[in-house]
């Protein structure tokens, strides 16, 4: 399914799109009073793109100090090409030493490479301990956000699952007594837990250590239980020294979810005694991206997703509307870079608005590579016919600057006089979940004429 089948799926449940919206700009609106109060934001914002755009563009050389500094810590560093190659090597940690109960903090990246259902499948217990990806977990669906993977979920819904799963009271719905009842449950899966895998946010080529970030301290609990600790990480989260992972600790948080910092930043450094501890390097499409001079600076994503909770589109469609694992306005740029043809119709999924590029933390230009990606698609020949038509006759339209006013002149006065049923039936799609407003009757030129000198 497109998203646009997807994204009707959605909103026909009117009072569901209404409150995902409103929760989202509760969050985009908690960034911005965090923002104001930093007032050398643009500053840092500048700073991060900066040495983002470095690390990449000498991102072989750090690769290799990072690999270097880890291994001299006691760290034991492995290379997956693609997400089989990192499930396998997954695989391989665990078999050998035993292992066949894990824990699991989130991890975008793990669910880009399918890991949880890969590891299911060899009979392997893999427990989510982010309360939102536990939730998903047992729903058995993907998150629909980076940063709040059960968004769509209300406390409802939860409660019901709950009631279902962990046997807790019916009908309370209280998120203080589901948050209870889910830390009952987990405690029980850290403490049998032999093993414990975690994304990366940062890692830092300066130290060969990886920085995970967490409000909930579930990462750091599987760390400091487990025997076994396997870090995943995609090359992109590489920053060079120790001293830039301040900027990006100020701005992360502040991004994501309006706080001053996350509640856990920890970093991992050595193993400690008696226990092993590896991180995997995962390319699975990374290297393949930083040759496309258009699109590489999305490799500078810090995944905050102050972008999703900005985007109209996005607020309003849902995040499984964007059938990629990453959703939203940055998973729209990266998903064409993995398969043009199977996620074409992402780009459009976007008003342009510009939005998401005024509150990228790391200054990634979303709506001009969006915008490319558009063109890019339509030189594939990746439009539908009525689309490519349609683009067309605009084209015609747009460029001959007379017929463009007696259009206009002619389309103002039919919507007011037309029966409204010609215009908003079941053949215009558009007008499926909108209305059109009525047109005035001058044109904005006419009024601009009219109006100043």
């Amino acid at each position: 399914m497109t998203h646009p089948e997807k994204a009707e799926a959605f909103i026909k449940n009117s009072e569901r799109v209404d409150w995902h919206d409103a929760a989202l700009w509760h969050v985009r609106n908690k960034r911005d009073k965090a923002v104001d109060g930093v007032p050398e934001w643009e500053e840092l914002r500048n700073i991060a793109s900066q040495i983002k755009a470095h690390t990449l563009a000498n991102l072989r050389s750090y690769l290799i100090d990072f690999e270097q500094n880890a291994m001299a810590n006691g760290v034991e560093v492995h290379w997956a090409k693609d997400a089989t190659s990192h499930n396998r090597i997954v695989q391989e940690i665990l078999e050998r030493n035993n292992v066949k109960k894990i824990v699991k903090s989130k991890s975008m990246l793990t669910e880009e490479c399918g890991l949880n259902h890969f590891l299911e499948e060899r009979d392997f217990e893999v427990t989510d301990t982010d309360l939102g990806e536990r939730i998903i977990q047992m729903r058995q669906e993907p998150p629909s956000h980076i940063v709040l993977p059960a968004i769509h979920i209300k406390k409802e819904e939860v409660g019901d699952l709950f009631r279902k799963e962990l046997h807790a009271e019916p009908g309370n719905n209280e998120p203080s007594y589901l948050t209870l009842q889910a830390r009952i449950h987990l405690r029980k899966k850290f403490m049998e837990c032999q093993a414990a895998i975690t994304g990366v946010n940062f890692g830092i080529a300066e130290t060969g250590e990886v920085v995970v970030c967490t409000n909930e301290g579930n990462a750091d609990m599987g760390v400091h239980l487990a025997p076994v600790q396997i870090h995943s990480m995609g090359l992109e989260k590489l920053i060079p020294r120790q001293k830039d992972l301040g900027v990006f600790v100020r701005m992360l948080a502040r991004s994501a979810t309006g706080q001053p910092i996350t509640v856990y930043t920890s970093q991992h450094k050595k193993p400690a005694k008696g226990t092993e501890k590896h991180i995997i390097l995962v390319d699975n499409g990374r290297t393949n991206r930083l040759t496309m001079e258009k699109y590489r600076s999305a490799l500078q994503c810090i995944r905050c997703g102050a972008c999703m909770n900005t985007c109209p589109i996005y607020r309003r469609s849902g995040g499984h509307s964007y059938h990629f694992t990453i959703p939203g306005p940055i998973g729209s740029i990266l998903a064409p870079t993995t398969d043009m043809k199977a996620h074409s119709d992402l780009p459009f999924a976007s008003t342009l608005c510009g939005s998401c590029g005024d509150v990228c933390p790391v200054k990634i230009d979303i709506p001009n590579q969006l915008y490319r990606w558009r063109q890019d698609i339509a030189e594939a020949g990746g439009l539908s016919d009525g689309k490519r038509k349609s683009m067309k006759a605009m084209s015609t339209l747009l460029a001959r600057p007379r017929l463009y006013r007696n259009f206009g002149r002619v389309m103002r006065l039919g919507l007011r006089i037309l029966p409204k049923s010609l215009i908003t039936n079941r053949y215009n799609v558009w007008t499926k979940g909108r209305d059109l407003p009525t047109p005035p009757k001058q044109s904005f030129k006419k009024w601009y004429e009219k109006n100043h000198q």
